[in-house]
């Protein structure tokens, strides 16, 4: 049997000329991470913030919620602790004034409630609390 099949010729790809680096202007932000920095820390800092859904991000601005970076750590942290513990959807409770019902398992914010919004509120569909 003799081989019918007709085969392509295939040329090289061509070379790429490098992109010659121009100075930015003074205070302009770049997406380059600092020197030094490895492949696994920017991954690590990346993955290991929580995201807010539509939802949550609505409920923040009707009840004027405001969340500083050290209360998106601990909300994170309270996640993780979560998260080992085999939970799947918790609710977060932060010093008596803010409650948060999060997804562990894609670490999302689902709502966002504040100390008039928890007082005799019912939460449903969570399987575990984390007080901090």
């Amino acid at each position: 049997m003799s081989d019918n099949r007709i085969y392509p010729q295939y040329q090289p790809l061509p070379q790429i000329a490098p992109v010659s680096s121009t100075k930015q202007p003074a205070g302009a932000v770049t997406n380059q991470p600092p020197a030094g920095t490895s492949f696994n820390q920017i991954l690590e800092q990346e993955i290991a913030g929580v995201k807010f859904s539509q939802h949550a991000l609505q409920r923040l601005t009707s009840r004027k919620i405001q969340l500083d970076s050290t209360q998106l750590n601990k909300l994170s942290q309270a996640v993780e602790k979560a998260a080992q513990k085999g939970a799947k959807e918790s609710l977060i409770l932060m010093n008596d004034s803010l409650a948060f019902v999060v997804s562990v398992k894609n670490k999302t914010v689902i709502t966002a409630m504040d100390g008039a919004s928890i007082k005799d509120n019912v939460f449903t569909n969570i399987d575990s609390a984390v007080i901090i």
